[in-house]
């Protein structure tokens, strides 16, 4: 009887000092707390040149997913803003387009930050500029490269890239490269490379020596374990989900995450409708093509395929994807209808991904991306203005200040340091 009165008791004492569950008003205010505090980083971010000028730039809210105002209004501290250039054919011509299409776009960045806004936005090159430039209040630029391209055969341009703030690169993106093999691979099981070409190999040297992170975010798997084996320093995937969840080739395998954990780098977990949940994506999307049929018939125009606008020119391709954007503004108020009914990927599919990865690899393994207007967003995270949402559903799944310090953004500047790190080492050495 004395034992069970003793249970009894500590059983009365244990539960009797569990804290009261949060209410919902408190819960937000909890989590505007924590976002307040700790530092929102973004690790990809598409742009165009075009909003990169004195009349039409991110000081403005444009009709794009990552802007100023935007960022201001989410509580989005920090933007990778990526050199993106498609895959095209590996000749010198095709090089030469490439090239001139990365500079471009770094000049752009470098114009925003520099002559454009720098009372509003600075670029960081390294963990130590984030913080310095968080600190005063104003937005941080980073600068990461999707698809290493426009390297060419020129090992000299990687230094170039770095120099120009370049601070993270992919070897291939949409379709085999120079460098590496694309997970598009997998759709015929048709390689150029068997992984990593010998330029390749030279590139990833070149990355470690200079203090640019490797993005395995699209290259092919094989190409992941090769650069894994050749790298001195750890890697990223800049934007890529759990495989386990979502069986799309952009995504990482519980392998891939396995070797990722080991090699000490971080996946990005991103809000990519159809990287989070394919089957809910494919049945909300079909109601949406619905919606954009209708609406484009009558404004009269004409959507096409990714194959076909991958074949603009930039100009045409520009002129399209104006005329897009002006077609879903129209259709607007029956999307959000069908957002209220139709069950699109949400916040809560996405956060399952970060629960996957962080239950699978650990906490310190894990960030965010959201791949704006590159294809990105989610319902409740459609844009930087609603990045809040996000910090919030981590507070409701119990994550801890600290815990969310690390995948906002803590875990990805510590790879970084450990990346300049081991490049500093390596110059000492040449």
């Amino acid at each position: 009887m004395k034992k069970t009165s003793l249970s009894l008791l500590s059983f009365l004492l244990i539960t009797g000092c569990k804290e009261k569950p949060l209410t919902e008003e408190e819960m937000i205010a909890k989590a505007k707390d924590i976002h307040q505090k700790v530092i929102t980083i973004d690790t990809h971010c598409d742009i165009n040149v075009k909003n990169f000028t004195d009349s039409v730039n991110y000081t403005q809210d444009l009709d794009t997913q990552i802007t100023l105002p935007k960022m201001d209004e989410g509580g989005l501290d920090v933007a990778w803003l990526i050199v993106y250039t498609g895959q095209d054919s590996l000749t010198p011509s095709g090089y030469e387009k490439a090239y001139d299409n990365a500079i471009a776009k770094f000049n752009a960045i470098h114009r925003l930050a520099e002559d454009l806004a720098p009372d509003q936005i600075e670029l960081a090159y390294n963990s130590d500029d984030v913080r310095r430039i968080h600190a005063t209040g104003k937005k941080v630029a980073m600068i990461g490269i999707e698809n290493g391209y426009p390297v060419g055969t020129d090992i000299s341009n990687v230094k170039k890239f770095f120099d120009l703030g370049g601070r993270y690169m992919s070897l291939s993106h949409q379709g085999h490269s120079q460098l590496c093999d694309s997970n598009t691979g997998e759709g015929n099981n048709e390689w150029l490379h068997n992984g990593l070409s010998d330029l390749g190999k030279e590139v990833v040297s070149e990355m470690n020596k200079y203090g640019m992170m490797i993005d395995v975010s699209h290259p092919s798997k094989e190409s992941m374990r090769q650069m894994i084996e050749l790298t001195k320093a750890p890697i990223i995937a800049s934007h890529s989900s759990a495989r386990a969840l979502c069986n799309h080739s952009r995504n990482l395998d519980d392998e891939q995450l396995q070797w990722l954990k080991e090699n000490g780098g971080v996946v990005q977990t991103v809000a990519f409708n159809n990287y989070v949940n394919t089957r809910k994506n494919k049945a909300f999307q079909d109601q949406l093509k619905k919606i954009y049929e209708k609406v484009s018939n009558k404004m009269n125009f004409v959507q096409v395929s990714s194959d076909s606008i991958q074949k603009m020119s930039d100009s045409v391709r520009n002129v399209y994807f104006e005329d897009y954007a002006k077609m879903r503004d129209a259709a607007k108020p029956e999307i959000l209808e069908l957002q209220k009914s139709g069950a699109p990927v949400a916040v809560s599919d996405f956060i399952d991904h970060i629960d996957y990865l962080v239950d699978k690899i650990g906490i310190a393994h894990v960030g965010i991306s959201s791949d704006f207007d590159g294809g990105g967003g989610i319902y409740g995270w459609n844009d930087a203005s609603e990045t809040f949402n996000i910090t919030l559903e981590l507070v409701r799944r119990g994550y801890t200040e600290k815990e969310i310090a690390m995948l906002w953004g803590e875990n990805l500047l510590r790879v970084l340091d450990e990346v300049q790190a081991v490049a500093k080492e390596l110059q000492k050495k040449s």
